[in-house]
């Protein structure tokens, strides 16, 4: 009965450092994608935002293209979109205060790179 509980032990024990592996290997796999600044000597470097207007949105890419360290161009196009709502979410003022407040809904970026 005692092999029995050292061997269910140990498979506890197993199963524990495998996903705890697993899990800091994602966040590794995430880190390494981050990018503090972009390579100025060929690239381009782009930037999307979504301000809300009312009813509506405004998507803002701007794409940056750099060469020999130096910007060639910037290039700024705004589309308007659909808004998404609003959502009741607790906010805090600036003295610290929480309260319910409508918030706009924004919207997820996915970006596919070829």
């Amino acid at each position: 009965m005692k092999n029995y509980a050292k061997v269910r032990k140990i498979k506890q024990i197993s199963l524990f450092i495998l996903l705890a592996s697993l899990v800091s290997c994602n966040e590794k796999e995430n880190k390494e994608d981050e990018v503090s600044s972009a390579d100025k000597k060929a690239s381009i470097e782009t930037v999307l935002s979504v301000q809300h207007a009312g009813d509506s949105d405004i998507l803002v890419t701007r794409h940056k293209v750099w060469k020999d360290h130096k910007l060639l161009k910037e290039i700024v196009k705004k589309d308007t979109i659909p808004a998404l709502g609003d959502s009741l979410q607790v906010v805090e003022d600036e003295n610290g205060n929480e309260h319910n407040a409508l918030v706009k809904k924004d919207y997820e970026f996915y970006i596919t790179v070829q």
